[in-house]
């Protein structure tokens, strides 16, 4: 690319197979939650150097807020709320080396979470601040830089406040891709009402009213639409965080705690998501996901009935994850969890063949060295025909 007498380094990208093509494999980079003060992006650097066909990001590409401990570097200006000031950020990003190795190696498609705009808001709602119009000011501005700096279409420009970034590919006959926005739609926390910004909570009425939506109701019906049309081998759902029901109570704790801002805090539009895999006989879903800071397999059921998909989750790129303790006891309660490790960065390989879907967790060995090396944790696998996922 050539501008403002500049030209860019040399990308590399990939032509898809054509929908009716025999399609005999796909291999699939899975990241997220990129906190540039927590660590190097030297899961990026060796992401780009796997032989992948596309990398999936499923959100948090930047942070509008510092937080944490150990940082290695710091963001050089405090929270953005302006579009100058949310430029910045992602230029301070755009900066990192492995971060443009990464962009140089393959295309991407990308979603976003919460920090491209403000901590755990809900579609005009911020919990910071009770101000919609400022607030819906903010969001415009982190809309357009978000649409300024990464690789997607211009038809997808926003207007104002809004901007449809959900979409749908089709790799040959092989895969299906539906790529979700779980934040701009939703409806607002449950059970928080006069609780400020604190997102787990024990069970209320207003959690199961069935009104309540993770995607919007058009989003929802595209969705719905999509999934009944879909006719490639597998089914992948890429979105934002964990799927499955996740009981995040103490040990011991005799009442059930749920995580408001996740699918736990919707379960009426998860179901409704669920029921729409589970009309679908015979075919293949699986479900990717970040936001978490943790490797995550899980099975994901409808009514409790038998397993219809497998989940498969991908740690932070950078973020800090949760306590062994707590990892160690959403463990114990929850057996749809088959798997969770929150003590490592890195990234997921989702490498997809006719006969199955095997995910590779990529771990660097320490992130706050530059030269970090990496190693595979784990690997699952989803034989076609037989949801549910075992170790590879």
């Amino acid at each position: 690319f050539h501008g403002g007498g500049q030209t860019s380094p040399v990308g590399r990208t990939r032509t898809a197979p054509a929908d009716t093509a025999k399609a005999e494999r796909l291999r699939l980079g899975v990241a997220s939650c990129a906190q540039y003060e927590q660590g190097w992006f030297s899961a990026y650097r060796h992401m780009a150097n796997e032989p992948l066909d596309l990398v999936v990001h499923v959100g948090d590409y930047i942070y509008e807020m510092s937080w944490g401990h150990r940082h290695v570097r710091k963001h050089d200006a405090a929270n953005p709320t302006t579009l100058q000031e949310y430029r910045d950020r992602y230029a301070l990003y755009k900066s990192d080396p492995d971060l443009q190795a990464a962009h140089a190696a393959c295309p991407w498609v990308v979603t976003w979470d919460d920090h491209e705009v403000d901590n755990d808001y809900t579609n005009d709602r911020s919990p910071l601040t009770s101000d919609r119009d400022f607030f819906l000011r903010r969001r415009a501005a982190a809309y357009r830089a978000w649409y300024e700096h990464m690789p997607v279409p211009p038809s997808m420009a926003p207007n104002g406040p809004a901007i449809r970034i959900y979409d749908s590919w089709r790799f040959g006959d092989l895969v299906d891709l539906f790529l979700l926005d779980d934040r701009q739609y939703r409806s607002h926390h449950a059970c928080a009402q006069g609780k400020g910004g604190r997102s787990l909570f024990t069970d209320c009425a207003e959690r199961l009213d069935p009104k309540r939506t993770m995607l919007g109701a058009e989003q929802e019906a595209w969705l719905r639409d999509g999934l009944s049309r879909a006719r490639a081998r597998w089914t992948l759902i890429a979105q934002q965080t964990l799927m499955a029901e996740t009981d995040r109570a103490a040990a011991g704790a005799s009442e059930r705690v749920y995580w408001m801002d996740g699918w736990d805090g919707y379960p009426a539009a998860r179901q409704r998501l669920l029921d729409a895999m589970a009309a679908r006989r015979g075919a293949n879903h699986v479900v990717l996901g970040g936001d978490v800071h943790m490797y995550a397999v899980a099975d994901l059921r409808s009514a409790s009935g038998p397993v219809i998909a497998s989940e498969f989750v991908g740690t932070s790129i950078t973020s800090q994850g949760p306590s062994a303790e707590s990892v160690r006891t959403r463990l114990a309660r929850n057996p749809d969890l088959k798997y969770l490790r929150g003590d490592k960065r890195g990234y997921v390989v989702v490498d997809i063949t006719p006969s199955s879907c095997q995910a590779h967790f990529e771990v660097i060995d320490d992130v706050t060295d530059p030269a970090t090396g990496k190693r595979r944790l784990a690997s699952f696998a989803v034989a076609a025909g037989k949801p549910g996922a075992v170790p590879a």
